[in-house]
């Protein structure tokens, strides 16, 4: 069974109706991601795993109803293009800003843009810092979306800012994920965010996700995002 098969019909078990054509544009991406990856390190994952652990976990996101609804989509440190890439694959409709800091990366990311065809994909060399302060960007999308980056405090002022009042941010976490919900109460309060949600799922694979659904109730004060690096270095706790 191809890697794009194996996807679909995990898939389906969550709930999830996939497009036959998104089976081929999968096992492109990982194809690609193969031959890249003996250059430069995207991933550490296994070629028997990558089903699973990348493009079913980075599809999984699409049982938050929001997600299927949104438009234009932006995911924050894409890196090997996950879940921006199988996103798109998935939902051809779907307008995806691919972020990632390291100008490598992006390379990758403009690559497989190229060789799959997609339409209305954007890769970007940047930071979220930089891009919620760009009149561009801030509180333009439907949804913002982050997977496996930093902790919710420190994401919510990633996200947040990009998106606009009534859209979502989302924050694909492992078995911990609720635990962070707390912590972040400050900064979802200051930059106009409010958990709605929070999606368990068990992958085939019996890995547990979760999934933080913010709602974007208010605007992000201009003072935010802060400078690069910021965030990180004095998470709004």
């Amino acid at each position: 069974m191809s890697l794009g098969r194996e996807v679909r019909e995990k898939a389906a078990r969550l709930g999830i109706e996939l497009p036959v054509e998104a089976e081929m544009l999968f096992n492109k991406h990982a194809v690609l991601l193969e031959e890249w990856n003996r250059l430069m390190n995207l991933t550490r994952i296994p070629e028997e795993e990558m089903a699973d652990k990348h493009f079913l976990d980075s599809v999984s996101v699409l049982v938050v109803p929001q997600i299927r609804r949104a438009v234009r989509v932006i995911d924050i440190g894409s890196g090997a293009g996950f879940p921006g890439i199988p996103l798109k694959s998935a939902c051809p409709e779907m307008h995806i800003t691919l972020v990632d800091s390291l100008g490598k990366r992006v390379k990758f990311l403009e690559a497989v843009v190229d060789k799959l065809g997609f339409e209305n994909a954007v890769c970007l060399h940047g930071r979220a810092e930089e891009l919620g302060q760009a009149p561009e960007h801030r509180e333009k999308y439907d949804a913002a979306l982050a997977r496996a980056v930093a902790g919710l405090p420190v994401l919510c002022e990633y996200l947040l800012p990009l998106v606009r009042v009534g859209g979502t941010a989302a924050a694909m976490k492992g078995p911990g994920g609720r635990g962070e919900v707390e912590e972040a109460s400050k900064a979802l309060q200051t930059l106009g965010g409010e958990v709605v949600d929070i999606v368990e799922i068990t992958l085939p694979s019996g890995d547990q996700r979760q999934i933080i659904v913010m709602e974007k109730v208010s605007s992000t004060p201009r003072e935010y995002p802060r400078r690069p690096g910021i965030p990180q270095k004095r998470p709004l706790v």
